[in-house]
């Protein structure tokens, strides 16, 4: 009597935890579901040694179950949060990050192509942890104008143009101690290359790149542009 409780209990809790599983198609289920069935019969007939055998396997398919149901809802997080790392690449590529944020670009690269690596070796937690670290290099990415790669000097009365001056200012380089990268970049075009005073309203000034920074074309009043950071190398 005390082994037919226990095998009905042992059946009863089995039927309880599958019914309470996602992914009730696996084959690990099936298994579990049919094992229990057999134990139900094989209790029913008395026979409960072969009952105990059946409840054994149901409860191992069981286990299984549960471990792949695991496994596939942690796969799942991967596949969600892989296609929106990747879908992050694809809107930093369309505004131009290599150029204007490269470190954080290539950050993000490296992170994806780890999380490919290990979700294609069915490590998903990792694979998951991967991606989200894209999304978090790739969190400020957004799209701007480019430093200007050049700019003509005006008059002193109007903008109070030196180096010193010019290289304060946010889209240059936003602080004017780093004015002697302007003046190296360009003193064999001034009139006195040993001079960094003389410069003459209408020169074309170069703008040098000192931190990776991408740059391009001559800079415009009209434009906006997002200060320089050397965070952006």
């Amino acid at each position: 009597m005390i082994k037919r409780t226990f095998i009905f209990a042992t059946i009863t809790l089995l039927g309880n935890f599958l019914f309470s599983i996602s992914y009730k198609n696996n084959t690990y289920q099936k298994l579990a579901n049919e094992y229990t069935k057999k134990a139900e019969a094989a209790l029913d007939a008395g026979e409960y040694e072969l009952s105990m055998e059946y409840a054994q396997k149901a409860e191992e398919n069981a286990a299984l179950s549960e471990a792949y149901v695991k496994q596939m809802l942690v796969r799942a997080e991967a596949d969600d949060v892989m296609k929106k790392a990747k879908k992050k690449i694809e809107f930093a590529k369309s505004v131009d990050a290599e150029k204007n944020f490269p470190m954080a670009f290539s950050s993000a690269l490296k992170a994806y192509a780890s999380a490919e690596e290990a979700y294609n070796g069915e490590d998903y937690p990792t694979a998951t942890s991967y991606a989200k670290q894209v999304l978090d290099a790739l969190a400020d990415i957004k799209e701007v104008t480019p430093l200007p790669q050049y700019y003509v000097v005006r008059p002193w009365a109007e903008t109070k143009d030196c180096y010193w001056n010019i290289s304060g200012r946010s889209y240059v380089y936003n602080n004017p101690l780093l004015w002697e990268n302007l003046y190296q970049a360009n003193k064999q075009n001034m009139p006195k290359p040993n001079d960094p005073n003389l410069i003459l309203p209408g020169m074309k000034m170069e703008i040098p790149s000192i931190t990776g920074e991408y740059r391009e074309g001559v800079y415009n009043p009209s434009k906006k542009y997002d200060g320089y950071s050397a965070s952006k190398k």
